[in-house]
């Protein structure tokens, strides 16, 4: 099995476990109330085809991963747990069908087959049979149409950093070289305390952007105990998910299109359109609107008594500061990218346009090269899950001044053989400063 499926089971297997994580022994009534709701609950299982976790598999995972220090890689599934993979449908394509239908839970078979080639998840040679699909869609429950109405609750996170909201909003165009180009606002904030841990407006709707917000929302406010997102393709990207599982964050997820779900973001985002929007100039930079939107979040929202909670976000925050959860002081290096590259024979790699050269060992092999947008020239090398260093920029000018061993024999002259010994020119040749005769010295 490769990386990314073992980095994928085990994070959602973080997903499964993170609400008992931590849980003191007094609370063993309130660790078996959440394994009950674990075991009843229908699960979208990657690889397996499965639908429900029993309790065994459920504190099994619970050792595994406290008796390893909380490592999401005591996570990983054990060699051959991937034997059971589906052979008419491949896992990611099976994947992408349920999350279709959950989209569209009303379509027709055919108009939902329909869409799937129009959005490439199936090509034009797909073959699998109707039964095949209906069987898939019945054990992920939904075969039935018509869903009961949901029940909803105000709710509260108990103390700060229990549960960041966050989500993006479509922003005002700043001048960008002399030309227009619109924003976007993503941002997080504190369930509890409503305090805003991070905000800016980025020129794309991009999961690069939402990470680098994300980065700096940890650095500014430690670590979250939860992330309730929307349920944007973006957020539900691998990167993410293990990423935040790396760092002991679970991630939540809205329903499709269900705005009312994430309420306090959105008003937040109301509150941005009327107190902030209105100010901004029609020509204004990028640095500029982050500027004024920083200063309104310090020095006004911050300092503000909420509607809601009836105090100051700011001072909700700090009354539990001792509670919260540091980010790790290399929290960046839990956010580097993962591509994977062949190391040619002149031990080069290309990444980004440049090359680099590798370590002499791994001349031939594919590797892993890890390295984060903020620092794209400190790339490390990994392979086999070993770290060998990070590579060097290539140089071809120092390279030829770079003395190469040489693998051939050289003659020696009679002239130069070593004084006080005497021998055939033939049996006599240099490998470097080394004289040899019949293969002794």
């Amino acid at each position: 099995m490769d990386q990314e499926k073992k980095e994928k089971i085990a994070t959602f297997r973080f997903g499964v476990l993170f609400r008992m994580v931590g849980l003191k022994e007094t609370e063993r009534g309130k660790k078996e109330s959440l394994i009950r709701d674990i075991t009843v609950n229908k699960w979208d299982i990657q690889y397996t085809g499965r639908s429900y976790i029993s309790r065994s598999t459920v504190v099994e995972w619970l050792k595994r991963y406290e008796e390893s220090g909380r490592k999401i890689e005591s996570l990983y599934p054990k060699d051959r747990e991937d034997s059971w993979l589906s052979r008419s449908i491949d896992p990611e394509t099976e994947l992408s069908l349920v999350n279709l239908k959950k989209e569209l839970p009303r379509a027709s078979l055919p108009v939902l087959l329909k869409v799937a080639r129009g959005k490439g998840i199936i090509d034009k040679d797909f073959k699998a049979s109707a039964q095949s699909i209906y069987r898939i869609f019945k054990r992920q429950g939904l075969d039935k149409e018509i869903r009961e109405p949901e029940d909803r609750r105000r709710f509260e996170a108990e103390l700060p950093n229990d549960l960041w909201q966050s989500d993006c909003m479509h922003g005002p165009k700043v001048i960008v070289e002399g030309r227009l180009k619109k924003t976007f606002l993503f941002g997080f904030i504190d369930d509890h305390s409503r305090l805003i841990p991070h905000a800016e407006f980025y020129l794309g709707e991009n999961l690069e952007n939402y990470l680098d917000c994300l980065i700096k929302a940890l650095e500014k406010r430690g670590l979250p105990r939860k992330l309730y997102l929307d349920n944007a393709p973006g957020f539900r990207s691998h990167q993410l998910k293990y990423c935040t599982a790396s760092l002991g964050i679970g991630l939540v997820f809205t329903d499709p299109y269900d705005a009312a779900a994430k309420g306090k973001i959105e008003r937040l985002w109301k509150t941005v359109r009327m107190q902030l929007l209105p100010f901004v100039s029609e020509e204004i930079s990028l640095l500029m609107l982050n500027e004024m939107l920083t200063d309104w979040i310090d020095k006004e929202y911050h300092l503000r008594v909420h509607g809601s909670t009836k105090e100051r976000p700011l001072d909700r925050y700090l009354e539990h500061i001792t509670l919260i959860r540091p980010a790790p002081k290399d929290v960046l290096s839990y956010f580097r990218k993962q591509i994977r590259r062949k190391v040619g024979k002149d031990r080069t790699v290309s990444l980004l346009g440049k090359i680099y050269e590798a370590p002499e060992g791994l001349i031939g092999n594919t590797v892993t090269l890890l390295y984060h947008v903020r620092d794209p020239q400190r790339i490390e090398v990994v392979f086999e899950e070993k770290s060998y260093g990070f590579l060097i920029p290539l140089d071809v000018h120092r390279n030829s001044r770079v003395r190469r061993k040489s693998k051939k024999k050289e003659w020696i002259k009679p002239e130069d053989f070593p004084e006080g010994r005497e021998a055939d020119n033939k049996d006599w040749y240099r490998d470097g400063s080394l004289f040899t005769s019949g293969g002794k010295k």
